[in-house]
């Protein structure tokens, strides 16, 4: 048994702290680890192969380091240079293991869910690995416990040794129609979990959508190693047709099947399901970081940096990070998807990134910035190194907080350690590096006519950027 874990959802009803650079997949929301770290571990007790992780070409680094964090051993980390959902994704993955010379069976997940019946979670699994292996395509159905709105259901149809034939799928229902699913038990909520031999799922691909599984099989041709990373081509893949797997096989083929899972399960979709999901006082109330709430019940309160009170306030979700605070009424967070479109439109940069941006050497913190400053907080681990590059518009001045670090500007390298700072004129050449054991923390003070990101020019860099 293969795992395929898909790692390429966006997250953005979990805005502000699910980004288009840190979506909520690569987040700690339900744990101590990331929800990537929750997928790939609670698979720990499976006779499973290693996983190969599916995910966007801007996220590969955050995949390979939160594997890394675990001692997770991984088959690859394939790599879309473009998103086509998830019927495309899982033939890439499909089509690399035949061409490897294997046919596994292959338990496809997403990288976002939360099951907190790890016991009842592999139960199910073994019963669907046995489904697999006499040609069906299974799903994992949800045992409701709630009329819930938000998702997809299933219909079971003729009992299986094991589970169930799916008799159809439906749409998200109105309330009312959702109520009548659950009282029938009939009915159970569409996981976005799925077991099938590699070569079933391609015969079937093939038979009801011919020309995803073309495409598919001409990038996978063009497919090169890069360190961690397998990468097909672009202009190729891009000319996929988006669809899912429900759409594009599931609902059509009629080798579906049933395995029902009661496990504690949430997509994770939204605040509101992770209110729903988390531990809760006396109130009702849900809380993380320093919160103080008075008067205010059933609702939901993340702090990230600062001190967040709540007052006489009944069902709501209150989120603040470094540099956003979302408040929104239980009932309409969904509508948090609408301030993430306009922040895409007014092209804000807290549509796509944190303050604290993540990079493979490190990360940086933007702690303050002008019309011609700007001041960051930069943390580079043992052994990593910075780009060699350039830049037009700005001149930039470090100060070693922490650590050692080797600095090479035009021709002249040195090291410069804590208490020591180092000057960096406009147009020069210059690279960061920390040859040291600890975590190197300098500040960074930019100066200039334009401070943007883009103001890079890269001549050299070890982690294959073309791009920041």
């Amino acid at each position: 048994m293969k795992p395929v874990i898909l790692a390429g959802g966006t997250g953005s009803r979990l805005w502000p702290k699910s980004r288009a650079a840190l979506p909520k997949q690569f987040l700690s929301l339900t744990s101590a680890n990331t929800m990537l770290q929750d997928t790939v571990t609670r698979l720990g007790n499976s006779p499973t192969e290693s996983p190969v992780v599916i995910c966007n070409e801007a996220h590969r680094f955050l995949v390979a380091e939160q594997l890394r964090q675990k001692n997770i051993k991984h088959g690859g980390i394939l790599l879309e240079p473009v998103g086509r959902n998830t019927a495309p994704a899982i033939a890439l993955a499909a089509i690399h293991s035949l061409n490897a010379g294997e046919d596994p069976t292959l338990l496809v997940l997403a990288a976002d869910h939360l099951i907190q019946d790890n016991e009842a979670f592999q139960t199910a699994i073994e019963k669907a690995e046995k489904l697999a292996n006499t040609g069906k395509l299974v799903t994992f159905g949800i045992v409701p416990t709630q009329p819930h709105t938000g998702y997809g259901y299933i219909k079971s149809g003729n009992p299986l040794e094991l589970g169930y034939q799916v008799e159809k799928f439906v749409e998200k229902p109105e309330l009312a129609l959702a109520k009548e699913y659950v009282a029938s038990g009939n009915y159970y909520w569409n996981s976005g979990m799925f077991m099938f031999k590699a070569s079933r799922y391609l015969e079937e691909l093939e038979k009801y959508c011919p020309e995803i599984l073309e495409v598919c099989k001409q990038a996978i041709e063009t497919e090169s190693r890069d360190l961690d990373f397998i990468r097909i081509d672009e202009s190729i893949f891009s000319n996929c047709k988006d669809d899912s797997i429900d759409y594009a096989v599931m609902e059509r083929t009629t080798s579906a099947a049933m395995v029902p899972l009661n496990a504690g399960w949430s997509d994770v979709g939204s605040w509101t399901s992770l209110w729903e999901t988390s531990e809760k006082d006396e109130s009702g109330n849900a809380t993380i970081g320093d919160a103080i709430l008075e008067n205010t019940k059933n609702s939901y309160v993340n702090a990230e940096q600062r001190l967040v009170a709540v007052i006489g306030l009944d069902d709501v979700i209150v989120v603040e990070t470094k540099d956003a605070v979302m408040v929104a009424h239980k009932d309409d967070a969904q509508s948090i998807k609408n301030v993430v479109t306009k922040l895409k439109s007014d092209k804000r940069p807290e549509f796509e990134f944190h303050r604290e941006v993540y990079r493979p050497w490190g990360s940086y913190d933007s702690i303050d910035n002008g019309s011609r400053f700007q001041v960051k907080r930069i943390t580079v681990k043992p052994g990593e190194k910075l780009s060699v590059q350039m830049h037009h518009h700005r001149a930039e001045h470090w100060i070693v907080v922490s650590g050692s670090a080797n600095v090479t500007i035009d021709e002249t390298t040195k090291l410069v350690t804590e208490n020591e700072s180092v000057y960096i004129p406009i147009g020069s050449v210059h690279a960061l590096e920390n040859p040291g054991k600890i975590p190197l923390e300098l500040i960074e003070v930019q100066s200039g006519a334009y401070l943007g990101e883009d103001d890079i020019v890269r001549f050299s860099d070890r982690y294959g950027r073309t791009a920041n």
